[in-house]
């Protein structure tokens, strides 16, 4: 069943970021989410093969992935409600780059929420509970 109506995967990007850095926090956020997701949302996560002309093109979810872009503060904001509301959702700061990630573990255990930069949340949930919480926010080009 594909739950293309109901469910759907917003990403809430930095919009100060550079374009590299941007990817590469949306990817580890999104891979996050998807290795996170009990069985039961990750079927609602309507992974389907296209079938090509002379190939395949594996495990791509049928619903929407929408990208917007926030400021540090309105990402924070995002993520507390996603928790408020139990919407699943990973996150990727900047203490999560440079270094090894012993050092980035570390790095992430020194820093407060308050003080925290935060590159991206990415979550996947309702549309009825994800839509209010980010509708004020713009697409990310």
């Amino acid at each position: 069943m594909i739950y293309a109506d109901t469910h759907k995967f917003v990403v809430v990007v930095n919009k100060n970021l550079e374009v590299g850095k941007a990817l590469n926090a949306v990817s580890h956020a999104c891979a996050g989410l998807v290795a996170s997701a009990p069985a039961e949302l990750k079927e609602k996560m309507s992974f389907i093969d296209f079938e090509g002309k002379d190939t395949n093109h594996k495990s791509i979810s049928a619903l929407s992935l929408i990208v917007l872009r926030a400021k540090n503060g309105e990402i924070k904001k995002a993520r507390r409600q996603f928790a408020e509301q139990n919407i699943l959702f990973t996150d990727f700061t900047v203490t999560m780059t440079g270094d090894t990630y012993k050092e980035q573990l570390e790095k992430t255990k020194e820093v407060s929420d308050e003080e925290m930069e935060y590159f991206c949340v990415a979550a996947f949930g309702e549309k009825d509970i994800i839509d209010p919480i980010t509708k004020k926010l713009s697409l990310w080009h």
